[in-house]
């Protein structure tokens, strides 16, 4: 058996992330099926995996940067905390993304076992503070435990394996603390997680696999209903959504943000520092939280999911849209959604990250935009492989994808809604509004910077001075080919009358065509138009 390292390396952070990444893959499913707190949605084992993964890319890049050699200990830590706050997902993968950022402020000055004793307690402090109402019987409990277990080891392998036995011990003991596990006869998903995470480092250090929490006769999955917050089986209970997104705030409008959004809702959960946050909330209003973080400084990344059945459902819809108002709108109407900002598409991981919380045997995928078309497919390809049904509907603009929400019917067989989803986004013509950055030529002629630029199907056909001027003509242009209804998408920063401009202007021109208003809130173009 090879000799046990004395300190922590950049190459045991590789390992450590590697092996729980293999780990919590081995158990997702597991943990997925005792997830019965905060919310009875079957997603922890999956958040936690999604968390670990993008750790884990994390460190592979420190490993592979520009500068050509090894990162140390400090820089491999930091790489994993930062993986794992960017790429954090649901209640749990939130917390552990911060008690890994405690973890890497400790670690980063020194891998013995003193080091990292004191580094389980700052993590499981940091932890601890993220959540603006701690319950115990969670994995913060766990936490806690491995911290205190480990608080007077001296060697590295003793500290680890000290940790992780408490964090053993402390999940067996969960369900005692919250009734809602108690009923369900489960321990804690997001604890029974942090000790597969702290399996993977006792393993990483002392290169044997330490037993396995599964193996516990108790630990069984046991779910056929929902949980209400007591805990008691019934109807689905709590706020209807759940509202993740990056952002970069300074602490003082973080702080003003937690007060804002403990109002809104629960779950409440705030992770990071200098200047870059990952918050995470359950909440009714979508929207109302998007908007909280709007006001705090620069959110993105924002995904709305909206809570379901426990088990997988049979179908869901996946959309990606640009604005946050948009995408509360549609996440209302049931849809799992993606937001796209100006120059910051989302990735193909993003996309089957989206398809896979959606928590669905059958998932009909709208990009919303002709450049996605390529991403999309791909990773529609990549969630096939693990038994997920996906259509991809080709709508090219967000108005397309509205017109194929709004047509959406479960209820019948996924062929035929496929095919009556594409019909109407098919049927959708679409242009949008924008402002030329430079000189440049266009299908329509030379425009200079400034000029507002109208563009159908994809290509420039007005070129225009005035916004809402160009907006007339281009919409006289569309619904020349005829139409019944006209979609208007309008950003936070479009004047205010523009929207009752067009809508009256089609009254008083096209009488028979109605006409439909949706705010997209920020990072939308000025007008994006729909004709149906």
């Amino acid at each position: 058996m090879p000799r046990a390292p004395q300190t922590l390396d950049a190459e045991a952070v590789r390992s450590w992330c590697a092996g729980a990444l293999e780990a919590l893959g081995r158990e997702r499913e597991a943990i997925d099926a005792i997830n019965v707190y905060p919310v009875a949605d079957g997603d922890t084992g999956t958040n936690l995996y999604l968390t670990v993964e993008s750790a884990a890319r994390a460190v592979d890049e420190a490993f592979s940067g520009a500068t050509g050699r090894t990162p140390d200990v400090a820089e491999a830590i930091r790489a994993m905390a930062q993986g794992a706050l960017l790429g954090a997902c649901g209640n749990s993968g939130t917390i552990l993304s911060q008690l890994l950022r405690g973890m890497a402020g400790v670690l980063a000055g020194g891998g013995d076992g003193n080091h990292l004793a004191r580094a389980f307690a700052s993590g499981a402090e940091a932890a601890r503070r993220a959540v603006a109402h701690p319950v115990e019987g969670t994995l913060l409990t766990v936490a806690d435990a491995a911290a205190e277990a480990c608080a007077d080891g001296r060697d590295l392998v003793t500290v680890a394996s000290a940790a992780y036995e408490g964090a053993r011990t402390a999940l067996d003991a969960t369900p005692g603390q919250l009734a809602v596990l108690e009923r369900a006869g489960v321990v804690d998903a997001g604890g029974r997680g942090l000790v597969t995470v702290l399996g993977a480092l006792l393993e990483a250090l002392s290169g044997e696999a330490p037993a396995r929490p599964a193996e516990r006769a108790h630990h069984r999955p046991v779910l056929t209903a929902d949980c209400d917050r007591d805990g008691a089986a019934g109807p689905a209970a709590g706020p209807a959504y759940e509202v993740i997104y990056l952002l970069e705030a300074d602490d003082a409008a973080v702080d003003r943000l937690r007060a804002r959004l403990d109002e809104l809702g629960e779950s409440l959960v705030v992770v990071g520092g200098d200047g870059l946050w990952n918050v995470h909330v359950h909440v009714d209003d979508a929207g109302a939280a998007v908007e909280a973080g709007v006001e705090a400084g620069r959110p993105y990344r924002i995904r709305i999911t909206h809570f379901d059945l426990p088990g997988p459902a049979g179908r869901a819809v996946v959309a990606v849209l640009p604005g946050e108002g948009l995408a509360g709108l549609c996440a209302e109407a049931g849809a799992t959604t993606l937001l796209a900002r100006p120059g910051e598409p989302p990735t193909g991981t993003e996309l089957a990250d989206a398809i896979r919380r959606a928590r669905a045997h059958e998932i009909v995928l709208l990009p919303n935009d002709t450049e996605l078309r390529q991403v999309a497919a791909a990773a529609a390809e990549q969630v096939r492989a693990e038994g997920i049904r996906v259509a991809l509907v080709p709508t090219r603009a967000a108005v397309q994808g509205i017109a194929a929400l709004a047509v959406h019917e479960p209820a019948r067989r996924f062929d035929e809604d496929v095919v009556a989803m594409t019909a109407a986004a098919g049927a959708t013509r679409y242009a949008e509004l924008a402002v030329a950055e430079r000189q440049s030529f266009t299908s329509a002629g030379v425009c200079q910077a400034g000029d507002v630029l109208g563009l159908i199907e994809g290509d420039v056909a007005v070129i225009g001075q005035d916004l809402t001027a160009t907006a007339r003509t281009v919409l006289d242009r569309m619904l020349s080919a005829g139409g019944e209804l006209v979609t208007l998408i309008v950003a936070s920063d479009t004047p205010a009358d523009l929207a009752p401009a067009l809508e009256q202007h089609v009254r008083a021109t096209h009488l028979a065509v109605d006409t439909t208003t949706y705010h997209a809130g920020e990072g939308a173009p000025p007008l994006l138009i729909g004709v149906e």
